[in-house]
């Protein structure tokens, strides 16, 4: 069984230097080295990251997922790596044999992929919103699934070269959601591994500035790009109903509502809308794209 080279890319933005420095210790001690390794800097030169990886200085932040892209880019036109592992720059792998599971799982699959990494604190809890399912009790139960976290994870390279890469334009938010629904759109598999572990600190995502707004800004957008016609006031509304009720301030409801509104008025990229056969295997698989 021929094993798929690995590629790496890591997005930073160069305040988490020590954070970053031990990640990229871990990926140099996998007991199945990449191929390549890619370090994008958003808007940071990286003279200061003592590495062999490739290095990318940008002058402008593109987000993580325009980040990415530069790096994806790269490693799709160089033909060098068959599977992408992503990693956040204060992400760790506690583990020393995690490319050579990946490797194993997409060897095993040529329909699989995305497969996405448990997350965990440093003491080994995984929060609720970081399991990719509805029913999230249990974070150790493995299977197939409709998302995955932008954390950690594996891209089969064949299905990006197919579905294209991270929606650049939204900058931080929903980008998972879009890729995912492409590749399950394009009959590809989503594999959630939880013995795949990404060590991260617990922080909240409203950490972020601009949280409130370029994730209802971006919700708007994924329904107008990806959703039949007959769900997008479906999935809105019911995603009205419970940012409305998670909400604590009125600041953070304010800027929502700002992005939201933001999301209808202006342009959201190309419409490929998914099949409802697509529709029908995401009800399956536990959760339909209302949700």
């Amino acid at each position: 069984m021929s094993l798929p080279r690995i590629g790496v890319v890591i997005v930073t933005m160069g305040t988490r230097p020590r954070e970053l420095a031990a990640l990229l210790a871990s990926v140099a001690r996998q007991d199945s080295p990449a191929a390549r390794v890619v370090l994008v800097g958003n808007a940071t030169p990286l003279t200061d990251v003592a590495t062999d990886a490739t290095k990318i200085p940008l002058e402008e932040n593109l987000g993580c997922p325009g980040g990415r892209n530069v790096a994806l880019e790269l490693l799709r036109d160089s033909g060098e790596v068959d599977v992408v592992v992503e990693l956040d720059d204060d992400g760790l792998l506690i583990a020393d044999d995690v490319f050579r599971t990946v490797q194993r799982l997409f060897a095993e699959d040529p329909e699989l992929g995305i497969v996405g990494f448990r997350v965990a604190d440093e003491h080994g809890h995984t929060e609720r919103r970081w399991v990719p399912r509805l029913r999230a009790d249990d974070p150790m139960r493995r299977g197939p699934v409709t998302a995955f976290l932008g954390g950690g994870h594996a891209l089969s390279m064949p299905m990006l070269r197919q579905t294209g890469l991270w929606a650049g334009e939204f900058f931080f938010g929903h980008e998972e959601s879009d890729l995912a629904w492409r590749a399950l759109d394009a009959g590809w598999k989503i594999l959630y591994e939880p013995d795949l572990v990404l060590q991260h600190p617990r922080t909240s995502p409203a950490r972020h500035a601009g949280h409130y707004r370029f994730t209802a800004r971006n919700r708007v957008w994924l329904a107008r790009r990806r959703l039949p016609l007959l769900l997008i006031p479906v999935h809105l509304g019911v995603w009205i109903l419970l940012t409305t009720a998670r909400t604590r301030t009125l600041t953070g409801l304010k800027a929502w509502w700002g992005g939201f509104f933001e999301g209808v008025r202006m342009p959201c990229g190309p419409r490929r809308s998914m099949s409802w056969g697509t529709v029908w295997r995401m009800t399956r698989l536990g959760r339909p794209p209302i949700i």
